[in-house]
């Protein structure tokens, strides 16, 4: 089936009542969850996957997509009338965003994040919807020995190279190996690591995991580091751009949404470095005599490409996840627990055996795109006043979805205690900057990454070399050995430069 094919089929199923409904709820989920400080998507989506048990998977899918694209739209808000980013990709929003909001052009900022936000969607799911059959055709002809490389590429990329410490990362990923490995071997039959304990022979639940390391986790670090001291937020004002800021902006946005995309696409991908790089990209373009804007009244350029750089690779995370079933990032991992929850497996056979969900879904992001902006513009003042909720009611509340949630998953007292003990731990890892996702990578990977070598190994009778003697194989595991040692590399160089020229400038 060709793109456009499916995009007719996706568009014929998306625009119906249900899933119109479905999209609306996601992305008002999605913005007001952005909206607000600390939460994001995967907190949000991870309260929400217990009603993969009584939801249509199209339905629930629409609504995590919905839920997803909406918090990026969300997190701008935050970063600009209060200077605090909801999200790792809006800190360099509220770089110049801030700086509007207080110069009192917070409503520009706002207009041009929210159609920025629009423009690079809609970049990025076209992006989807021609580049991923092309990804699809070349994962095809991978083997078992090449999958197993390009999981362990994820492994190091995510882990090692994008925290930072890569030795927290790396142990946040063991331990996610750790909790994959609880259950019966469906290789022997034998339990591993179950303790005694009969509720755990069926493995930990992802969805449990994922809740207590990003509902009960999080909200408890959030709880824990709480203060009463009141925000002050910015009064927004017109939410009109004038002729000047459509023409300073346009760029940006094209540029962000170009920029953003590859590196959504990518293992070792994210939003930092896109908006990051397009920050500094616009900051070298700007116009001479708007210049001395930047990180004094704030620019509206250092707004306008930032965000759409954000949310153009927050769309390319969805490439490998469907492609080559490969979450990139925490909120991608647990919807791919949510895909396990129903019995599908995201990869390059997914596009031939659920074609009408793929492409539903697809169609779905287009339709989001165009509610979010007409949710963000005209409701803005809504979210300001979403974000006057009492913080200690808020924590409060997601604790008891939280355990209700996974308490009606399985009537298990023994998940209970999983939730809340996994929790703490999840707590302990945010206060010593030990990165979560990681954990449920490892954990939904580990035992894909298992079946893969012990099905290489088969294939090749036991041969280990197999792994280095494939080409493609080879390469994968250069990559990753490159992505691994290269920053180290690099750092040691630059550190031994700097201190030859420091003692040349001695003598």
């Amino acid at each position: 089936m060709d793109s456009l094919t499916g995009l007719a089929l996706g568009f014929s199923h998306a625009l119906t009542l249900a899933n119109l409904g479905w999209a609306l709820l996601g992305c008002f989920l999605g913005t007001a969850i952005g909206v607000l400080p600390g939460l994001g998507p995967a907190l949000t989506i991870a309260l929400l996957l217990p009603i993969t048990f009584s939801v249509s998977a199209t339905g629930a899918f629409i609504l995590f997509c919905g839920i997803f694209y909406g918090a990026m739209y969300g997190g701008s808000t935050t970063s600009i009338l209060l200077n605090t980013p909801g999200e790792s990709g809006s800190i360099i929003t509220a770089l110049e965003g801030a700086k509007m909001a207080k110069s009192g052009r917070a409503g520009p900022a706002l207009a041009t994040a929210a159609i920025g936000s629009f423009v690079a969607g809609t970049v990025g799911t076209l992006g989807i919807s021609f580049l991923g059959p092309i990804v699809v055709e070349l994962a095809l002809k991978l083997g078992p020995a090449e999958y197993f490389s390009l999981m362990v590429l994820c492994f190091v990329t995510v882990s090692a190279v994008l925290g930072s410490s890569a030795l927290r990362g790396l142990a946040s990923l063991f331990f996610g190996l750790l909790l994959g490995l609880v259950g019966v071997d469906n290789q022997t039959g034998q339990p591993r690591l179950t303790f005694g304990v009969p509720e755990l022979l069926d493995g930990v639940n992802v969805v449990l995991v994922a809740v207590a390391l990003f509902a009960v986790g999080e909200t408890l670090y959030l709880a824990w580091r709480w203060t009463n001291a009141e925000a002050v937020i910015r009064p927004v004002g017109r939410l009109m751009l004038s002729k000047e800021d459509w023409k300073r902006s346009i760029g940006p946005w094209l540029r962000g949404a170009g920029l953003g995309f590859p590196f959504g696409v990518l293992p070792a991908g994210g939003t930092e470095m896109p908006t990051m790089l397009s920050y500094y990209t616009e900051k070298k373009l700007v116009d001479p005599k708007h210049a001395h804007e930047f990180g004094t009244t704030g620019a509206i350029e250092g707004v306008a490409g930032p965000e759409a750089a954000n949310n153009a690779a927050a769309a390319g995370v969805l490439v490998p996840m469907l492609t080559l079933g490969l979450p990139t990032s925490a909120t991608a991992a647990i919807m791919l627990s949510a895909f396990q929850s129903y019995g599908i497996q995201p990869g390059p056979l997914l596009f031939q055996t659920q074609a009408d969900l793929v492409w539903t879904l697809i169609a779905s992001l287009f339709i989001a795109n165009v509610m979010l902006v007409v949710l963000n513009l005209p409701l803005v003042g809504l979210w300001v006043r979403i974000l006057k909720i009492p913080t200690p009611q808020l924590y409060a509340g997601i604790l008891v979805f939280a355990t209700i949630g996974t308490y009606g998953i399985s009537n298990s007292v023994i998940d209970l205690v999983l939730l809340y003990g996994i929790g703490i731990v999840a707590m302990f890892m945010r206060r010593f900057d030990f990165p979560t996702a990681p954990v449920v990578i490892g954990m939904i990977l580990g035992p894909m990454a298992e079946q893969a070598l012990r099905q290489a190994l088969t294939i090749s009778q036991g041969d280990w070399s197999t792994f280095v003697t494939r080409p493609v194989s080879l390469c994968i595991l250069l990559l990753a050995v490159a992505a691994l040692a290269g920053p180290r590399f690099f750092g040691a160089w630059a550190a031994r430069r700097g201190l030859k020229a420091q003692s040349g400038g001695v003598d």
